[in-house]
């Protein structure tokens, strides 16, 4: 059961935030802020109480909280994001997460994690390499992990900027998988919602006590997770997803 989230503002330099699809144009941050507010009333609207960041000006990507600090049952890590132009958002965060958490590890140089790459299903922690999260950032957080009772398994993925952007575990059992993920042998024994091509950026979403916030606009994701009987809130992200950024991404939760 969840009860606290902290999100962090969209900074007005988010216009610059790093992007793979700049063919879907720059954000409006206007009508992002509007969105964000959305978001923070769906996460109040789940049943937590949300710790509200200031805009971190000079860091475009900075509203995706969740890639810089990993929380656990046990205690919290701040990571270490590849990107450069981020490496300054954790400043900060081990003072933010220690007013909640009784102990704070990190991620070491040259080491790398983002916490979009980190899945969470129970107590067993899921980490793609990717692009921002390499090998050795990977072997430090399992270590922390294990440390502490937890466990955590490497993924070798398909081409993607994050884990969680082909994976979205829903609880109960239920995890949502776009096609660039389904031979991923990790995870056979789910109960599977498949996500096709033309709908995969409907892979992240976010299961929240009795919720499961979604994006809107994917017509058969929706009818597929609406099918489990867990009831959806849909949000519109398209200033976010202007950005590669998506549900995960805006919120560190626990």
């Amino acid at each position: 059961m969840f009860t606290k989230a902290i999100v962090r503002r969209p900074a007005r330099f988010m216009i610059n935030g790093i992007t793979a699809h700049p063919e879907l144009g720059k954000p409006d941050h206007e009508l992002a802020v509007r969105q964000h507010d959305a978001y923070i009333a769906a996460l109040e609207r789940c049943g937590l109480s949300v710790e509200v960041l200031p805009a971190l000006e000079g860091y475009p990507d900075s509203c995706f909280v969740e890639d810089v600090a990993v929380c656990t049952r046990r205690f919290a890590l701040v990571t270490l994001p590849r990107e450069k132009s981020r490496s300054g958002e954790i400043a900060g965060m081990d003072v933010l997460l220690g007013r909640h958490f009784p102990v704070i590890e990190s991620i070491k140089a040259p080491g790398t994690l983002e916490g979009g790459d980190v899945m969470m299903i129970g107590d067993a922690f899921y980490i793609g390499l990717s692009s921002r999260t390499n090998a050795e950032g990977a072997r430090q957080f399992i270590g922390h992990l294990e440390r502490y009772g937890l466990e955590g398994h490497t993924v070798c993925m398909p081409p993607t900027l994050h884990l969680k952007s082909g994976l979205s575990y829903l609880e109960d059992g239920w995890l949502l998988v776009e096609s660039a993920f389904a031979g991923l042998a990790e995870f056979s024994g789910f109960k599977r919602i498949d996500i096709m091509p033309a709908e995969a950026y409907a892979a992240n979403c976010i299961r929240i006590n009795d919720f499961a916030i979604v994006p809107a606009g994917y017509p058969k994701a929706l009818a597929d997770i609406k099918a489990t009987g867990i009831p959806v809130i849909e949000l519109d992200m398209s200033e976010f997803r202007k950005i590669d950024g998506s549900l995960t991404c805006l919120s560190l939760r626990f």
